[in-house]
């Protein structure tokens, strides 16, 4: 079949190097991709929210499968727009409909549903600038680190965690009338701090039944010891060493199971990834965030230990028949580094040459912000290549990882030398 996988990353550039490797994949598509899937796929120029631009490319290079890396065209119901659509409600999706994108799209929505379902999480309340007093007031009733996350989509900037009560409340004011995100701030979830060390899950579903993938732990801070500005992520490891079986099961039981099942009991209909974001408290797992799709980087480590063919596994979760599938998982670690441009998050340079490509041994390059120029390829945003190894143990595989990334080289270019410094 013809398969079009939406999106620029790291994320995709993997999904795309997964497909590529199955018997049932024909053509190849990405939009807009990057100058690591135009190596093994077509990209289309195009922007994952130009649902019009989407339409006419599934017609014209009859593409039967879309695969949705990032949460916008979900959360603005690209799904949806595919159903209703005379010419493509045949074409599979992969990605939830908009009414279930909303776990990711709005934080009350997703703690609201986390509520009803018994789901543990912090305990919360939100506010919007017509009542900024009121949570002045409910932040005086918590202890320090103070949480504030912006309701709506904030490109991953939209979560505050403060030491300070009065810099909380003036952040909180930034947030709801100064709107410092924007739309995304108009209503602000403020939450207690939770203490404990952060994974993630990951669960493919067809809206009935549900397979688990491995887990993964990434490294959100800029700097080592996870200090400085949160990032989209520097590195990741799967699996990992923390999670026990006795601790997978709670996760499947008090997570899991009542998050697929609570999204049937409020029909909410849901084909694709459901990312879960955890935090072990004492031995408990508890839920600080839901996502409707894959996480970068952790995708870059999950989807190198699925033995089993991708494409056959999204067909089943398209006609509602994942329970018949079987998924099997490559026995090693993984890890990945992400390699950065200088000054990232915050203001950077692009257009800076990488060399060293070519002599990359023992590891996996996947490209996110690089694109082709002229023959080169060059850097074209923040973060910019994730490097992936296999090991027996995560710290062989991390080992691979940097040994590795020393043949690689742009200017100003920048990675964490500690990941999995915490396991």
């Amino acid at each position: 079949m013809n398969i079009l996988v939406l999106g620029s990353g790291g994320r995709e550039h993997t999904f795309a190097w997964k497909i590529t490797q199955s018997s049932k994949c024909t053509n190849l598509y990405v939009a807009p991709g990057n100058s690591g899937t135009s190596a093994i796929a077509t990209n289309l120029d195009l922007s994952v929210t130009d649902f019009k631009g989407i339409k006419d490319a599934v017609l014209a290079n009859n593409i039967e499968l879309v695969v949705v890396g990032p949460e916008d065209p979900l959360v603005q119901g690209i799904h949806d727009f595919f159903l209703e659509d005379e010419a493509l409600k045949n074409v599979a999706v992969i990605g939830p409909q908009k009414a279930a994108a909303a776990l990711e799209g709005s934080k009350e929505f997703a703690k609201e549903f986390m509520s009803r379902y018994n789901i543990p999480t912090a305990a919360y309340q939100s506010f919007t600038k017509d009542n900024v007093e009121e949570g002045y007031k409910f932040l005086e009733t918590l202890e320090a680190p103070y949480v504030l996350k912006a309701d709506g989509l904030a490109a991953g900037k939209g979560v505050l965690i403060l030491n300070d009560l009065e810099e909380a409340k003036t952040e909180l004011k930034h947030m709801l009338v100064d709107a410092k995100f924007g739309n995304a701030s108009t209503k602000v979830v403020i939450e207690e701090f939770l203490d404990g060390i952060e994974l993630s899950c990951f669960v493919l579903t067809d809206g009935k039944d549900y397979k688990i993938l491995p887990t993964a732990k990434d490294y959100k801070r800029i700097g080592e010891g996870d200090t400085g500005l949160n990032t989209g992520g520097m590195g990741a490891v799967s699996p990992v060493p923390f999670a026990t079986d006795e601790f997978l099961n709670k996760i499947e039981n008090k997570i899991v199971k009542p998050t697929v099942d609570g999204l049937q009991k409020d029909n909410l209909p849901y084909v694709g990834f459901i990312f879960i974001g955890l935090i072990k408290v004492g031995n408990d797992p508890k839920v600080i965030e839901y996502n409707v799709r894959m996480g970068d980087p952790e995708t870059e480590v999950v989807l190198p230990r699925l033995k089993s063919d991708i494409v056959e596994i999204f067909i089943a979760m398209a006609n509602g028949s994942l329970s018949d599938v079987s998924i099997d998982i490559d026995e090693r670690a993984a890890t990945t580094i992400m390699l950065v441009s200088g000054g990232y998050p915050e203001a950077y340079e692009k257009g800076k040459e990488i060399t060293g490509l070519e002599k990359i041994e023992d590891a996996i390059l996947f490209h996110a912000g690089a694109k082709d120029t002229d023959g080169k390829v060059v850097t074209s945003g923040g973060r910019v290549m994730a490097v992936t190894s296999y090991g027996n143990t995560y710290q062989e595989a991390i080992k691979k990882s940097y040994q590795n990334i020393e043949k690689l080289h742009f200017d100003k270019m920048y990675y964490r030398k500690d990941i999995g410094f915490d396991l």
